[in-house]
């Protein structure tokens, strides 16, 4: 039997993001049948251009992380909270992804199953930027995960000085998330 492919992004930048390593703990804790891959090009995909979003036009990084999200059985997608919102680069990918205006090549994102998590230093963690996000995959049909949720606030005090997620009840939500992936993911 394959393994499962996930492949995980980031909606944050920083160098010591504790989204990202979120999707690090991921990997570590994934279930054994489970591949997970840290999708890094965030930071190289031009702003979205309805002009070149056909399949000749659109820049190959575009390109590159629209065949990485159709070759994949599922996303995990971590993201931060920005004024009560996703940061913007995670938004512009998220605009390449769910396009199909020539009708040719299928929506990216359709029906694709889908895990939402996230962490920040504030008491609320990232709780409006998942709800922001979920009203994206609503329009893009993706097959969101609901429960459960993970929601990691006060992050700072949630990882070591090596980056490790040392919070036994964080990590027992993410493995139930990415089991909760599989099973979206085997009943297609």
């Amino acid at each position: 039997m394959t393994a499962t492919k996930i492949l995980a992004i980031s909606g944050s930048l920083r160098a010591d993001s504790h989204n990202t390593r979120l999707l690090r703990a991921a990997q570590k804790h994934t279930p054994a049948d489970q591949q997970i891959e840290i999708y890094d090009g965030l930071r190289e995909l031009p702003p979205y251009d309805y002009d070149l979003d056909t399949p000749e036009l659109r820049p190959a990084t575009v390109s590159e992380l629209r065949r990485k999200v159709q070759e994949a059985d599922g996303l995990l997608i971590a993201t931060p909270e920005f004024n009560y919102s996703i940061p913007g680069v995670l938004k512009n990918a998220l605009d390449w992804l769910s396009t199909d205006w020539t009708r040719t090549e299928g929506l990216p994102l359709h029906r694709k199953p889908t895990a939402i998590l996230g962490a920040a230093p504030t008491n609320f963690g990232s709780v409006r930027a998942q709800l922001a996000l979920r009203q994206v995959f609503v329009w893009t049909e993706s097959d969101v995960v609901v429960k459960p949720e993970v929601i990691v606030f006060r992050s700072h005090e949630r990882f070591d000085a090596e980056g490790n997620l040392t919070d036994e009840t964080t990590v027992g939500l993410l493995q139930g998330l990415l089991t909760a992936l599989q099973e979206k993911i085997d009943a297609r």
